[in-house]
């Protein structure tokens, strides 16, 4: 069948409008943020790219993100093929910096209280990073070692300073360290028996890059 000229141009618009529109949902994915807004019992309350909150229970989804479980506050979902850790309150942005680890170029957002929170992972296991230019190291608790697999009593012992005093830790070697599609390895890390809310994002991954404060943004171009 012979198709007149007019058939094949609607026929390249049509291609064109489906291109755009594709190509529109990649950017939006690019930008999409999921925040941990509250839990009950196995159930949370999630805000997706930046949406009214809605109560999901484990294996239920929400344009995109599918909750896989909640537990002591701390929910894990689901997203572009990746699992991440959300803390309350702490967005963690989603899509288009899940890469192979291969970039150069880390951006975080301000939180509202000025901190500076993201996803990430350790040794290729999901965790929930703060940026801390005031710690000499990656600094994580006992309970976040344990569930990312990681056994700190077989490094080296060291005495850390807290605000009740000196307490026991470990120094540790850690494989990799990602945040984004950026990944460092051979990172440096301290292992504190004290629970933290965060892993302490510290110098000994910090310094492998240059740094620089734009309004709410902070930005990380790798140097080494």
């Amino acid at each position: 069948m012979k198709l007149t000229r007019a058939a094949v141009l609607a026929s390249i618009l049509a291609a064109g409008f489906a291109l755009s529109t594709h190509a529109h949902a990649q950017a939006q994915s690019q930008t999409q943020s999921i925040t941990l807004t509250g839990t009950i019992g196995s159930r949370a309350i999630l805000i997706v790219g930046g949406g009214a909150p809605r109560t999901l229970a484990p294996g239920e989804s929400l344009q995109g993100v599918r909750l896989v479980s909640v537990q002591d506050g701390e929910a894990v979902v689901e997203s572009g093929g990746k699992r991440l850790a959300l803390r309350m309150g702490a967005p963690v942005s989603v899509g288009g910096s899940g890469g192979g680890g291969g970039g150069s170029r880390i951006v975080l957002t301000a939180d509202s209280r000025g901190h500076f929170v993201t996803a990430g992972g350790i040794n290729g296991r999901p965790v929930t990073f703060m940026l801390d230019t005031g710690a000499t190291a990656v600094a994580l608790s006992m309970a976040d070692a344990q569930r990312i697999g990681l056994d700190p009593t077989r490094g080296q012992p060291v005495t850390m300073n807290t605000a009740n005093g000196t307490a026991p830790g470990w120094r540790i070697k850690l494989e990799s360290v990602k945040v984004g599609d950026v990944t460092v390895y051979d990172v440096d890390a301290v292992v504190s028996p004290q629970a933290m809310p965060y892993v302490l994002l510290g110098n000994s991954f910090i310094n492998r890059f240059s740094m620089r404060r734009d309004a709410d943004q902070m930005v990380l171009e790798r140097r080494y």
